[in-house]
């Protein structure tokens, strides 16, 4: 049997968020290496494992895997969830960007001046209600709309999404 893949990244969501629903949803089971400390950090740059010096890192199939859309790719390939062809494929990768560039959003407001973070929430909300979920209701049959309801909803720390009925 194949070694569980091992996810290094800080005890919270952030950029390995992803990678964990997608393993998931491939129905892998997997290990996650919290990096506690400074030090952790600094062990696994020294090791060479960190490409680009940061993480998330997933060691696969033998390989240290770095950068979430590379791992991510890496994923959905092995578990036949990248789509038949190569259409479906443009198309999930429509909306992963689509997810990433929301995700980014979101990712930024911890280090947010306080001065600024209502504002970046209320544009947050905006774009989700008014650019995201849109786009998102158009393919809602065929992705696990509840999935991303439930990620939303849990970022935004409400429920905005009840204005699409149909997510």
């Amino acid at each position: 049997m194949a070694e569980k893949p091992k996810l290094h990244y800080f005890n919270a969501r952030g950029r390995m968020e992803s990678t964990r629903w997608l393993l998931a949803a491939a129905g892998v089971e997997f290990e996650e290496i919290y990096i506690k400390s400074p030090e952790d950090l600094d062990k696994l740059r020294n090791d060479g494992y960190l490409m680009f010096q940061q993480v998330p890192m997933v060691e696969i199939d033998g390989m240290k895997l770095v950068q979430t859309r590379a791992i991510l790719n890496y994923i959905a390939s092995k578990y036949n969830l990248y789509g038949k062809d190569i259409k479906e494929r443009a198309l999930i990768d429509m909306y992963t960007e689509g997810i990433a560039d929301l995700g980014e959003m979101i990712l930024h407001l911890p280090i947010c001046p306080p001065q600024e973070k209502d504002a970046k929430v209320a544009l947050i909300k905006e774009k989700t209600k008014n650019r995201y979920l849109p786009a998102f209701e158009k393919v809602s049959e065929t992705v696990h709309a509840l999935t991303l309801k439930a990620f939303y909803e849990n970022r935004l720390g409400e429920t905005i999404l009840s204005l699409i009925p149909t997510l």
